[in-house]
């Protein structure tokens, strides 16, 4: 069997004013997997996202991802984890606008303690395979959607992390720039990149990812294997 990179078991959180945002959740997820999570708004996808993150800690059961008991660490033991075991990919790009495309990928690389040099030469490796090497002393600001959601993809992988999590990437881009985004993803994934989309995109969970899992009203209602396309037209 492939090792787990992430393993939740019966994990539930509450809200502070006392509603249920995820009800005894599991949730196994093998390293090279393509997960994407799938729900309306409040259903509980976000919280889920934010537990394996380390954002948040459940009032019940555990989560533990690539070996770390996430659910045990105090704040900065959390930022720990985050800088070593995750890449994370929001909607919103959240790069540094003063620094240029480069600073913004060496930034975290210097932070967990990589040198220098080593951190310049991996972000002018993963700005080149990522097809955005021109850019490298360019600003943000200057960029087009797609751009800028590649430049955050790469600085989501300068540290190599085990875990790829992407949250709405997608969400403020036009069709075709989506499109380049969901292709990146997936050679990712085909790359060996373990990845989990948080979506509300049935297209992008099809094009990128290999097994979907469906929330609502806070608890895993559905868990699947990506199904033969005729198979599906057929449903």
């Amino acid at each position: 069997m492939t090792e787990p990179v992430i393993e939740l078991h019966e994990v539930s959180r509450r809200y502070d004013d006392g509603r249920t945002a995820l009800r005894q959740a599991s949730l196994t997820v093998c390293r090279g997997e393509a997960v994407a999570v799938l729900g309306p708004s409040g259903s509980g996808k976000s919280t889920l996202l934010h537990l394996i993150a380390g954002l948040d800690r459940p009032d019940a059961g555990t989560v533990t991802v690539d070996g770390v008991r996430v659910d045990r660490l105090d704040e900065t033991g959390s930022a720990l984890y985050r800088r070593s075991k995750i890449g994370m990919v929001f909607q919103f790009f959240h790069l540094v606008d003063d620094l240029t495309v480069a600073e913004n990928l060496v930034l975290p690389a210097r932070l967990a303690g990589t040198g220098r040099a080593e951190a310049k030469r991996r972000a002018a490796e993963l700005l080149e395979n990522l097809g955005i090497g021109r850019h490298t002393r360019a600003y943000p600001g200057r960029l087009s959607g797609g751009e800028r959601q590649r430049v955050a993809v790469a600085r989501a992988l300068m540290n190599r992390p085990p875990l790829l999590l992407a949250d709405e990437p997608t969400g403020a881009l036009d069709s075709a720039a989506g499109q380049e985004v969901s292709r990146l993803l997936q050679d990712l994934n085909a790359d060996g990149q373990t990845l989990v989309v948080v979506t509300h995109d049935l297209a992008l969970a099809r094009a990128c990812t290999n097994r979907t899992v469906r929330i609502g009203d806070g608890r895993i209602t559905e868990d699947t294997a990506a199904q033969d396309p005729a198979a599906e037209a057929v449903r």
